[in-house]
């Protein structure tokens, strides 16, 4: 069985190109462009029975612009939506990512407790800034310098020790609850 949607797209693009009804082998046009007319004639026709049954009003946006155009053209611009809209980080190039990184660097390091860990920390950030400078891969250039390891935990240990709660509380002791036990 035939859709009669279709068979009537097939009639009206029969009658615009002024081909018989009964097909196009009169005509003498090479069927896959037929078809491809067929198509489009049947997809318009769906578009207009789908307004006239009124199945595009109140979508979200109507009579809103379509955000970004106007701008500056920008062939990412699908990723730096899915990146705003899913607030995705840790992406984009390392230079930059490593420039965020050293202005929250400080405070990172004030949150860990041991010295071990600030030079751990400290390392592997150094690891990385040199890693970047030698990829040579476009971007941004790397003008973020590794730290001084040393001079990075005697600044966070005079941060801590300026801190007014910088001396380490006594833990409290564990309460201890008698488990009853049924007899």
């Amino acid at each position: 069985m035939t859709d009669p949607r279709d068979a009537a797209a097939r009639y009206l693009a029969s009658r615009q190109n002024g081909e018989s009804a009964d097909g196009d082998e009169e005509s003498g046009t090479p069927p896959g462009i037929a078809a491809a007319v067929d198509r489009a004639a049947f997809i318009e026709t769906a578009i207009q029975v789908a307004i006239r049954r009124g199945e595009f009003d109140d979508l979200p946006g109507a009579g809103k612009p379509l955000e970004g155009l106007g701008t500056h053209h920008d062939p990412d611009w699908w990723i730096r939506r899915k990146i705003e809209t899913e607030n995705l980080t840790g992406l984009g190039p390392p230079a930059i990512l490593l420039r965020t990184e050293d202005r929250e660097l400080n405070d990172q390091l004030d949150l860990l407790g041991r010295e071990s860990d600030v030079r751990t920390v400290v390392e592997d950030f150094n690891r990385r800034v040199r890693e970047a400078r030698r990829q040579l891969q476009g971007g941004p250039p790397v003008v973020t310098s590794p730290r001084d390891v040393d001079a990075e935990v005697a600044a966070w240990a005079e941060r801590r020790a300026a801190r007014p709660n910088a001396a380490p509380a006594e833990q409290p002791r564990r309460r201890r609850f008698r488990v009853r036990r049924r007899s």
